[in-house]
């Protein structure tokens, strides 16, 4: 049998310059399509060495988790912590580790496995290309998702800069006082695996550029190679003319439709054909630093 042919891309119904590249495009966007990222969802981590990095939460979609990472954050749970495991092409891991110091009031030690939520509340802008992992997926609330249409579940999809919630064994689901960031090419098996509890928003180089552990999974062999965390705040607690502030691309905007179809298809100077189609990791919603 001869196979046909795939199908013309589809054109969003909005204008954009020939030779418009994903950058130009959201250079041109209108700041309504942009949404702002409520500053208690904002997690600010300042490692040793001045080097400060922004996390985005998730609590449409680990609301428990991210309740209780809410809460080691505005009571000091992490003061002497660090990042004590770097995975080449994998994930950068922080915590307390093989800690007994006590939890805060009000966090819940074993929450539920919040790896997928469901898929009612969600209105998911599809992103229109093949996926290994999900039959569909696309975006929601400014998130990239992974949909199981016969579940009726959606889940965050693990990308570059990805925040997940370390863990041990199942039945254990992590509380949240281990978290790691993916520094590698999105480990999308853990999708539905473990609580993907949000995004580095801001300052994944200075994790993706950390010495990787020499140990099994990346560990540091020695504690002298930790890299100390001085100080983690809620971006709400840090007075309002020097909290750090970003928004993200609606994803029903048609500035996003235009970026999108333009990611699949580069026909600016470098791209002498375009792909016809791409990864959802490499188009997860734009996100950028407002006033």
């Amino acid at each position: 049998m001869v196979a046909s042919s795939p199908p013309p891309p589809v054109v969003p119904s909005v204008s954009f310059p020939a030779g418009a590249t994903p950058t130009s495009i959201l250079a041109a966007s209108k700041a309504e399509e942009w949404v702002a990222i409520p500053a208690d969802d904002l997690m600010v981590i300042d490692l040793a060495g001045n080097r400060r990095v922004v996390i985005q939460l998730a609590p449409d979609f680990a609301p428990v988790h991210v309740r209780n990472i809410k809460a080691l954050a505005r009571t000091g749970y992490w003061q002497g912590a660090a990042v004590y495991r770097v995975h080449d092409n994998y994930v950068a891991q922080w915590g307390n580790n093989e800690t007994d110091k006590p939890l805060p009031a009000g966090v819940v030690k074993q929450p539920p496995a919040e790896y997928e939520r469901p898929l009612s509340g969600l209105d998911v802008v599809p992103l229109g290309s093949p996926d290994p992992y999900a039959a569909m997926v696309g975006y929601a609330k400014g998130w990239p998702v992974a949909v199981d249409s016969r579940a009726a579940t959606a889940t965050l999809a693990h990308c570059y800069a990805s925040v997940g919630v370390g863990r041990d064994l199942s039945p254990d689901t992590g509380m949240g006082g281990e978290l790691y960031a993916v520094i590698g090419h999105g480990p999308r098996a853990l999708d539905r695996v473990i609580a993907n509890v949000g995004r580095v928003v801001s300052g994944i180089e200075h994790l993706s550029s950390l010495p990787r552990g020499t140990e099994a999974l990346g560990f540091y062999k020695e504690r002298a190679s930790d890299v100390p965390i001085v100080n983690v705040q809620m971006a709400s607690t840090i007075a309002e003319d020097e909290r750090p502030r970003f928004e993200y691309l609606d994803e029903k905007s048609q500035s996003f439709a235009a970026w999108l179809h333009v990611k699949k298809n580069r026909r600016d100077d470098f791209y002498i054909r375009p792909a016809g189609g791409v990864d959802l990791c490499n188009a997860t919603t734009p996100v950028r630093a407002s006033a």
